[in-house]
């Protein structure tokens, strides 16, 4: 089950089928970030808007290797389930945006978790909105390299959240997200109950995460086809 809403509540529910004929979600058009350079590139060489986060240290290959060495050691695990619905793989600690909240703060945030969007929530708790980090400096907002930092500074969240935005029930299956995520050109969607209630992300890094890890993913749902021999 999918949903739609917007900072007026709910605007749609149904199937991914039904989605994909909703106008504000198909293909999404968005303006995407620009990266700013200094006035004095000679010198200072390029300058990104904002402060990108930091990386994590990498972590030695021989801890890796002690590790795999340790698990394998302790025998099997528990049996193996295969992953078929949005609550299997979503993550359920999330950042979360007010709609007054400004981009810079907004950024800083984001970046601090090196994440790439988080869901915009109304003080009762309600999705309005998604927040991508490829959305907050638009070309045609920053005419100038001195108006910069003014320009930037009187927006909020609201002002450049993709909104309406569709969201997802935690029981949804997998395949059909991954497929509204192409539709929509969206990194992820928030996962809601049918009163908007936020419980959840899924992006697409869950995902690949789910794919590449144990259990196995399964994406199929009911009978799966029949193998040719």
């Amino acid at each position: 089950m999918f949903f739609v809403f917007g900072p007026g509540g709910q605007m749609f529910r149904g199937s991914a089928d039904q989605l994909a004929q909703v106008g504000p979600v198909r293909r999404l058009q968005r303006t995407r970030a620009v990266q700013m350079q200094s006035t004095n590139i000679e010198e200072n060489g390029p300058v990104p808007f904002f402060p990108p986060p930091q990386a994590p240290a990498p972590r030695p290959l021989v801890q890796d290797a002690v590790a795999a060495y340790t698990q394998t050691a302790q025998g099997p695990q528990e049996p193996r389930q295969p992953l078929t619905h949005v609550r299997d793989v979503m993550s359920r600690s999330m950042l979360t945006i007010p709609p007054d909240m400004s981009i810079g703060e907004a950024w800083q945030r984001l970046a601090e978790r090196n994440l790439g969007q988080a869901p915009v929530t109304s003080p009762e708790g309600q999705v309005v909105g998604l927040l991508l980090r490829a959305d907050m400096a638009p070309l045609e907002l920053l005419p100038a390299p001195d108006t910069q930092h003014q320009a930037l500074a009187q927006r909020t969240a609201a002002e450049v959240m993709v909104s309406p935005v569709p969201t997802v029930d935690s029981g949804t299956e997998l395949r059909r997200v991954a497929r509204v995520l192409i539709d929509a050109d969206l990194p992820g969607l928030p996962v809601t109950d049918a009163a908007g209630q936020l419980e959840g992300f899924i992006s697409r890094t869950d995902i690949l995460r789910a794919v590449a890890a144990d259990p196995p993913l399964d994406l199929w749902s009911g009978p799966r086809p029949a193998q040719r021999i």
